[in-house]
């Protein structure tokens, strides 16, 4: 289940329709009925969070907090008991995400999906640290990406 949490105001945004898109790819991944906690928020608070666990203190576009923190990038999660279908949680800013067109190509909404994908994609062990991690994380999220917007374009 995703759970969505909005705090901001200012910027007018479908949580519901954002939450079908979470739960599509969790589906395309084989984790349908894992939770997923996502909290759309403002650059103060995620600054805060920025700061507090990766002592930088400044505002950024989205934190992943993975559950299973030793997995390895595409492993799938071994289910031991009901608190294994847990991925995690990601923060998001959404005013980082509004005002940074340099940084994500296409408008605001292509910039979220494409968060929102990355940051799953970081739950699920993977990571862009080195260029091979790079590249498979990238594969992986263009594939999602392109069928989210198959999907949601003939919705």
């Amino acid at each position: 289940m995703v759970n969505i949490r909005q705090t901001q105001r200012t910027i007018n945004f479908s949580a519901t329709l954002f939450k079908k898109k979470a739960e599509f790819i969790l589906e395309e991944l084989g984790y349908k009925n894992f939770e997923l906690g996502i909290w759309l928020t403002t650059n103060k608070a995620i600054q805060k969070y920025n700061h507090l666990y990766r002592n930088k203190n400044q505002a950024t576009d989205i934190l992943s907090f993975p559950y299973h923190t030793e997995l390895i990038a595409g492993e799938k999660i071994k289910i031991k008991d009901e608190e294994d279908k847990n991925l995690g949680d990601l923060i998001i800013s959404m005013a980082y995400v509004f005002n940074n067109k340099k940084e994500l190509p296409g408008d605001f909404i292509a910039r979220m999906d494409r968060l929102l994908v990355h940051g799953i994609c970081h739950l699920l062990g993977y990571d862009h640290i080195k260029d091979k991690d790079y590249k498979k994380m990238l594969a992986l999220e263009n594939k999602l990406l392109k069928n989210l917007n198959n999907y949601f374009k003939k919705s």
